[in-house]
């Protein structure tokens, strides 16, 4: 009876496992321990990792330093202590140079200046949970924030409100929507999001595991599905492709706006080159993977070959 159950079990499951799409090796390889940490210090979770202009790479983490700032050659340049968070997740740099924070369980965004200072906040006071989508700026458990040309901004919210939000660039509201569910327009965990030069914004619809598509008033335009789980988004506008993390099959892939794979990078794993839970990813000027790992508390470079 147990042998004829697990047959079962895995006939239901196979041609789930057969769907999901992939595609040749990326040409990259890791540069083993490219982060310079100074003597007794590590990362905790890396939740978040973007780079500014100049190629630096802005790490965020669940340790004593949650924001650190490294050049391309894995130089420590700065590292904050003092900050408002309780729980890392998201980080952006914007074309202004200013870091954004998102706070998962503190429920707010917060902007920096590139040297540490608090330029704006937005989330609920002392940190409170927003109720289901019943109010227009505190969030519950957000998880990412990306930025139009214009300096609109949207923010994934997230967790619980499984929602999208758009401010103008003073952090007025200005629209929302999603709710929970599996529909189209609808979300399970939105975890993070993206926007490309066309002006379309791509959502990490997580649990649901695909990207759905949308204007930036929120109509929907597509979806793309049997791709893993999206656990974070990164646009590169130079090659007109989005880079993923696929945190539950431990790879990063390559995908054209059509939603096409186009390469695949890494496995699970604990040696360098391996991934465990990589939750967010950024790409600098000369094509080099930046992966922030939860699991294996680090951040990642790959070059390419």
């Amino acid at each position: 009876m147990r042998i004829q159950v697990l047959l079962l079990m895995f006939a239901t499951l196979s041609p789930a496992l057969a769907e999901l799409k992939s595609g040749p090796p990326l040409p990259y390889e890791v540069v083993e321990n490219w982060a310079q940490l100074p003597k007794g210090w590590n990362f905790g979770e890396c939740s978040g990792v973007d780079v500014d202009k100049d190629d630096n790479v802005w790490i965020f983490n669940r340790g004593a330093h949650p924001v650190i700032q490294f050049d391309k050659n894995g130089k420590m340049l700065q590292a904050w202590a003092e900050m408002p968070v309780k729980s890392s997740h998201g980080l952006r740099v914007d074309a202004d140079g200013n870091i954004w924070t998102v706070d998962v369980e503190g429920h707010r965004i917060v902007k920096f200046s590139p040297g540490g200072r608090v330029l704006m906040m937005i989330g609920g006071v002392g940190g409170t949970a927003g109720k289901e989508g019943d109010t227009k700026d505190a969030f519950n458990r957000p998880t990412d924030v990306t930025f139009a040309p214009n300096g609109d901004f949207f923010v994934s919210d997230g967790y619980i409100n499984s929602r999208v939000i758009k401010f103008n660039k003073d952090g007025d509201y200005l629209t929302q929507w999603g709710r929970k569910g599996t529909g189209d327009s609808e979300f399970n965990l939105v975890h993070d999001v993206a926007l490309d030069s066309h002006g379309r914004l791509y959502v990490a619809d997580r649990n649901n595991q695909r990207v759905q598509l949308f204007d930036q008033s929120g109509k929907f335009l597509g979806k793309w599905t049997d791709i893993g789980s999206p656990w974070g988004l990164y646009y590169v506008g130079r090659e007109n492709a989005i880079y993923m993390c696929d945190g539950v099959n431990d790879r990063i892939i390559k995908l054209n706006l059509e939603g096409q794979v186009l390469g695949v990078l890494g496995s699970h794993g604990k040696a360098a080159g391996k991934l465990d839970f990589p939750h967010n990813l950024a790409v600098d000027s000369t094509g080099a993977i930046y992966v922030a790992e939860i699991k294996n508390w680090r951040v990642q470079k790959f070059v390419k070959k």
